[in-house]
This record gives C-alpha cells, structure tokens and sequence, in this order.
C-alpha cells in the first residue's frame, strides 16, 4: 500500500493534467508578452524590439545559455530586468510569482531556444 501511495504522489507531482495546463499558460504567456520583443525564435527580433535602445536578449546564443541559470531566467521573467541589473524595460510579470510550474514551463522553453 505504501509504494501505491508514493507512486500516485509521484505521478500528481511529476506529470499529468498540472503539468499540461502550466505548459499552455506558459505558451500563452510566450505568445502574449514575450513575442512582442524577443520574436517568436526567442531571437531577440521581435516587432517591438526596434523601439527599444536596448535591444532584447537572443535566447538563441549558446555562450549566453552556458553562463546564466535556471533560476535567474526565472527572476527575470517574474520580477523583470531590474531585479538582476539588465535593463528595466525588461518589465516583470508579478502575476506569475506563485506559478512556479508555469515559470518553469517559461524556463524550458527558453533553454530550448539555443542553436
């Protein structure tokens, strides 16, 4: 009864309906408020991007991947560029503080922007 009970913790904690619907808002998110200035690839070409004297970051660039981590792309997306010392026009997205999944979704998606 005890491995039941660990393996049906596991499975509502490791996968399942949560994680799907953290993975849509996420995607929604991306869509919505990302696009706008690092583009659709993550590239940093987003149609706003132009108007902006710092131009966004390439999620694209492999020596950028190598030296940030997890957590700090997830301090930027919450609490913007400001927090970290990048610039301010990077705005934080304060709603996804205790949506941990859907940041981590965020997270995964940028990592898998690397060319």
């Amino acid at each position: 009864f005890v491995i039941v009970g660990l393996l049906a913790a596991c499975d509502k904690k490791g996968g399942g309906d949560d994680d799907a619907a953290a993975i849509a808002e996420a995607n929604k998110v991306w869509t919505e408020r990302c696009v706008t200035c690092h583009g659709d690839d993550g590239g940093g070409g987003g149609p706003g991007a132009a108007a902006l004297e710092v131009k966004p970051r390439s999620f694209t660039d492999p020596t950028w991947q190598s030296s940030v981590d997890n957590a700090r792309i997830a301090k930027v997306i919450v609490e913007g560029g400001a927090a970290v010392g990048l610039n301010a026009a990077m705005a934080p997205n304060p709603d996804l503080k205790d949506k941990t999944a859907v940041v981590d979704a965020l997270t995964k998606k940028i990592r898998k922007m690397v060319k």
